[in-house]
């Protein structure tokens, strides 16, 4: 049980959501937010067990009884303070069986290992895209509802994600620190973006494609590159259905469809 933690591997499904659970003592706990057994009474939310309501109780009260040693920072649990103490002592003992990508968390090597199964358990109830993450889903969704929740304090303008606000925040209003890479010296607003960026110069590709040998930098580009072993045809013009494994693809015909369609004057 304790070795699926690392294998990201997960058997135990909730038959009342798309979670599933490497045991079935951990499945049984979720249960507790479904029956709503733990429900803390300042903000409805539901939780596992006693000990994980006490630690979210700790969010409307402030307190963080956890310190860590290096550096001052506090924090609400001790599960917290062991995972930030990895970004001082570089520990990642979570690895992928695949890549060999090392992970400082379980929860991220799991969602990791989506990249080599193309497992998308959440699904758009829009449009039926489907998405490795929740987070990511969630971010998706506002396409639909037209929702921007990050508000600038200087302009008020708003944005869909939080991305955008910082980049908004650098380019109009010069707050923030820009990132630069220190070969080409090209700036970047996300530290993901540079950290992906610096991978170009290293020669770094840790996604590897489980099908064939070839090797990525990116995540995404893994993705795209899946789509040769796949039929699965994702994208479909909406003029003739004809179905496309690509966005790029369906935009250059649609384009090429509408003009034939069209009435010629």
């Amino acid at each position: 049980m304790h070795s699926k933690m690392h294998t990201g591997e997960n058997v135990y499904p909730c038959t009342q959501c798309e979670k599933r659970f490497s045991s079935q003592g951990s499945l049984y706990n979720h249960m507790n937010i479904h029956a709503g057994k733990y429900k803390c009474t300042e903000c409805g939310k539901c939780c596992d067990s006693r000990q994980h309501l006490a630690v979210h109780k700790r969010t409307h009260s402030g307190e963080k009884p956890f310190e860590c040693t290096a550096c001052s920072k506090r924090f609400r649990t001790s599960r917290e303070l062991v995972v930030h103490s990895r970004i001082h002592s570089g520990e990642k003992p979570y690895k992928c069986h695949v890549c060999k990508r090392t992970f400082s968390q379980s929860s991220n090597l799991h969602t990791h290992m989506r990249v080599h199964t193309g497992d998308k358990p959440y699904d758009c109830p829009y449009c039926g895209k489907l998405f490795k993450t929740s987070s990511d889903l969630k971010r998706h969704v506002r396409i639909h509802t037209g929702a921007k929740p990050y508000s600038c304090k200087h302009c008020l303008q708003r944005f869909t994600h939080p991305e955008q606000l910082k980049r908004h925040l650098l380019k109009s209003h010069n707050e923030g620190a820009w990132l630069t890479c220190n070969i080409c010296h090209k700036k970047f607003t996300m530290s993901t973006e540079l950290k992906q960026h610096l991978r170009r110069h290293e020669g770094v590709k840790p996604y590897v494609c489980s099908q064939c040998p070839k090797c990525f930098c990116t995540v995404h580009e893994l993705e795209r590159h899946q789509l040769v072993h796949s039929d699965y045809k994702q994208f479909c013009c909406g003029l003739c259905s004809k179905d496309f494994k690509h966005k790029r693809c369906v935009v250059r015909h649609f384009k090429k469809c509408s003009a034939k369609l069209s009435p010629t004057c």
